[in-house]
């Protein structure tokens, strides 16, 4: 059976159109608790986002599981990898977590953590399947589930992640500015890098419900660089929406990525003894990485694009760090699952073992010229199937000569075409991944 609902990173929808709708969500809700009940008794814990349609569906699924005879613990509005660290501290069967990350205010979306604090496995996903598709029943009175509201679950996870870093750690006379995305991280990442020490400026913290990721976090850098060049900050830090990408900013203004930072944070690992085997990456990692990691004799290996893939990548290597250019890094030496919070103190904690700056620490690292373009699509066929489309690439991939690559894929959560082109000569790929593009704009009209 296949999955109908369920996507790499959970279910995502547009608010109010299927399947992103209020009953929708109370089914699912009932779906999920009927499924974890079969582990035995139930507890879910339920945080979201500060989207607005957080509210009506947290209501939603909370009368769903409890309607199942689950017991109920909501966070409020916290961020993604909490509610993962969350279902491990409190032994519950199961956390859900109401979120479309980086997307604009009028999506929304679910995400499953297993008790574990990790993805849940696909039986347990095709389990939840099964039951969308069966009606709905209510457990006897007697055995309906109970709510209760966890207050401290923020302090729960400032604490959490300061306890990342080695114990007394002082980031005195380290300024920072945070943007936070009007999202899931406003409470706790300034009182996470306070409490450590550092000098905080915090922008986008006041989220009323419409403005998060808008034209701010990890998705519009511009307000953190501008920022971070007039207040003569030593590195500005951008969290999305939900808080499991970061990327960053050095103190002259330049963008740092997922790779760079996945590179510092390896690079240290590696200098200390304590990597565990290499790295991976994704399919959309820089070539630059890659080569930069080599050059360490690190491993270094790709996924697909998700988290998902380059967590089961480390699983299955018993490796300990991966991550993705967007800002998605995962540390298993910490946590079970991608943390912008995590990961920014490790690259801090990197900085100040070799006592430099953002700027000096990431120049070992020499990155490709990489174009990327996404071309958006209609519901009909894959474009990438197209005989026209097959050809270009296969051309271009050959006429690069083995110094560069050529990466067509669809998005997981839009209805978007990523070409990408990554070789030696920036104008050389820039012109083949406009060449690409137009013709995957064409096939698709």
């Amino acid at each position: 059976m296949s999955k109908k609902y369920f996507g790499t990173d959970g279910i995502r929808g547009r608010v109010g159109e299927y399947p992103i709708t209020p009953d929708f969500m109370l089914k699912l809700g009932w779906a999920a608790g009927m499924a974890f009940r079969k582990m035995g008794a139930c507890k879910v814990l339920v945080g979201k986002d500060t989207r607005i349609s957080g509210y009506m569906f947290e209501s939603a699924l909370e009368a769903g599981l409890t309607s199942a005879g689950a017991d109920v613990m909501l966070l409020g509005p916290m961020p993604t990898p909490a509610i993962a660290y969350l279902s491990r501290t409190f032994q519950a069967e199961a956390g859900i977590v109401i979120s479309a990350s980086h997307n604009p205010h009028d999506d929304n979306g679910i995400k499953f953590f297993s008790g574990k604090g990790t993805k849940l496995p696909d039986e347990l996903e095709l389990m939840i399947e099964e039951l969308l598709d069966t009606p709905m029943t209510v457990v006897e009175s007697s055995k309906i589930g109970k709510v209760s509201r966890i207050n401290d679950a923020s302090g729960r996870y400032i604490e959490f992640c300061k306890s990342s870093v080695p114990t007394g750690t002082n980031f005195n006379g380290l300024k920072i500015v945070i943007d936070c995305a009007h999202g899931a991280t406003y409470k706790v990442a300034p009182s996470v890098f306070r409490e450590l020490g550092a000098e905080v400026v915090v922008l986008s913290a006041q989220p009323n419900g419409l403005n998060i990721n808008d034209n701010c976090g990890s998705t519009h850098m511009g307000p953190l660089q501008a920022a971070v060049l007039a207040e003569h900050a030593d590195l500005g830090i951008a969290f999305d929406g939900d808080g499991d990408r970061v990327l960053m900013v050095d103190h002259t203004g330049t963008i740092v990525d997922g790779d760079d930072l996945l590179f510092i944070i390896a690079r240290d690992l590696h200098e200390r003894g304590k990597l565990q085997g290499g790295v991976v990456g994704t399919l959309m990692s820089n070539l630059g990485l890659e080569l930069a990691l080599a050059d360490l004799s690190i491993p270094f290996v790709r996924a697909n694009v998700g988290d998902r893939y380059v967590i089961a990548e480390l699983q299955e290597r018993n490796w300990l760090v991966g991550g993705e250019n967007s800002g998605h890094v995962v540390c298993f030496n910490h946590t079970t699952t991608g943390d912008a919070i995590i990961a920014a103190l490790q690259v801090l904690m990197a900085l100040k073992s070799r006592n430099e700056g953002l700027a000096q620490t990431r120049q070992a690292l020499r990155k490709c010229p990489q174009v990327l373009i996404n071309v958006r699509f209609g519901g009909g066929e894959n474009p990438l199937e197209h005989p026209a489309v097959k050809e270009a690439s296969a051309r271009v991939t050959q006429a690069m000569a083995g110094r560069g690559r050529v990466l067509l894929r669809k998005s997981g959560t839009e209805p978007l075409v990523r070409v990408m082109v990554e070789g030696e000569d920036e104008s050389q790929v820039r012109g083949y991944a406009e060449e690409l593009a137009k013709l995957v704009t064409e096939v698709s009209a």
